[in-house]
């Protein structure tokens, strides 16, 4: 008896062991539980140093990054952090907003030297210049992809990914990512892009809130076979430790210059339409994605704004040097998003129906950050909220299904 109670204690002890490593490993190779992950603290993949410095020495490096590749509480960019360390990063790749952030959105980035590193800089947002090229990635044996998102497909993050990602599957280089948090990671919603209306602000059919981190995205990515010729990608990623998508993640530097605070973040995927409209979402204010509004909407709405040029955020913003009149969101409460998992349309339905002139209420724009025609029609026409919510399936459930197979987080 005694020997059967000692063969169940090793039997027990086994499949808890096995269920915490398969916990912790990733479809890309295994990544070991460390001294990081027992804090309960949500740690960033670049944070966990000890998981891949080893794998990076003796090659050759390029680092596709940002201002918001940071590592440790000093928030040290990780091209800083590294090149001390003694890896040969030979090389940066810089998307929208450039390597160090502070370009505005939209505007054209040029290759550069880095003044503090002396490293070149390649721009992957100047010149239609998206994808590397076989010279760029030339002598590179690793690619780092190391960029926080925000959980909106029109996000060019994402796009950026896509392409380094194709790059490297075309000219047989590993790509390491360094997983961060999704802070909307918690919401799956909105239109499932038409790719008849891909563009760089939407390359693949996912909703507005995909739910999903850098990696998880990548691994659809290849799974679903959406690069060009059905390319796989190699890939080695560094998980976030102690993360859900469920979890509250407040980001330590500001993912680009007109998302400057937290409100911001968490609303840009509702917000975000407008870019597509004539009415200002507050760029050229020091509170951008939080106030809507239009000169035309005066004796409608009392709240009002006046955008400006400011360097460095919009230097040309929509309805520049106007008194606009709309709705203020700094004090909206975003916990209902974060409950109900839903994007908020009723600004638009509203603002739509106060707008004088509404055969000009919609731009061009507005079908790429949408992904399909069906929302301007839908609220053209007057539908209620939940007919337009309807008219996302089954396509939205369908994306569903298919989340749950890349999913590295729950």
């Amino acid at each position: 008896m005694k020997a059967f109670r000692y063969f169940f204690k090793i039997l027990l002890i086994f499949c808890v062991l096995t269920e915490t490593t398969a916990a912790h490993a990733s479809h890309a190779g295994p990544v070991k539980p460390n001294a990081a992950e027992k804090n309960g603290k949500i740690i960033t993949g670049a944070d966990q140093t000890d998981l891949y410095i080893g794998y990076l020495k003796g090659k050759n490096i390029g680092m596709v990054i940002n201002q918001t590749s940071v590592i440790g509480k000093n928030l040290t960019l990780s091209v800083d952090s590294l090149l001390k360390l003694g890896i040969a990063v030979k090389k940066v790749f810089g998307p929208e907003h450039g390597f160090r952030g502070n370009a505005s959105n939209g505007a054209e980035v040029s290759n550069a030297i880095d003044a503090k590193t002396g490293l070149p800089v390649v721009s992957l947002y100047g010149n239609k210049h998206y994808k590397p090229t076989p010279s760029d990635l030339q002598g590179l044996d690793l690619i780092i992809f190391d960029i926080q998102d925000v959980g909106a497909r029109f996000y060019t993050y994402l796009s950026t990914l896509h392409y380094v990602m194709e790059a490297c599957a075309e000219n047989n280089i590993e790509l390491m990512i360094l997983d961060r948090p999704n802070p909307n990671g918690f919401c799956v919603d909105g239109p499932v892009l038409d790719t008849v209306n891909r563009s760089f602000i939407g390359l693949n059919p996912i909703p507005i809130a995909h739910g999903l981190t850098i990696a998880e995205y990548a691994q659809m990515l290849n799974g679903e076979g959406w690069l060009k010729n059905h390319v796989q990608c190699k890939l080695k990623i560094i998980k976030v430790a102690n993360y859900a998508h469920s979890d509250t993640y407040v980001l330590p530097v500001n993912p680009s210059p007109n998302l400057n605070t937290e409100q911001s973040i968490l609303l840009y995927p509702s917000v975000c339409l407008f870019e597509g409209t004539a009415l200002s979402l507050g760029r050229g204010t020091m509170f951008p994605f939080l106030q809507v509004g239009h000169p035309s909407l005066i004796g409608k709405y009392s709240y009002s704004f006046k955008p400006v040029s400011i360097a460095g955020m919009s230097e040309d913003p929509p309805q520049k040097d106007k008194v606009c009149y709309g709705i203020d969101l700094r004090d909206y409460n975003t916990n209902i998003i974060h409950k109900n998992g839903r994007i908020n349309l009723t600004w638009l339905m509203q603002l739509y129906q106060a707008f004088p002139d509404k055969a000009h209420f919609f731009n061009a724009y507005f079908t790429k950050l949408a992904g399909s025609t069906e929302l301007r029609k839908q609220i053209e026409a007057g539908k209620k909220e939940e007919e337009i919510r309807a008219g996302w399936e089954p396509a939205l459930s369908n994306y569903k299904v298919i989340r749950e197979k890349y999913l590295l987080y729950r």
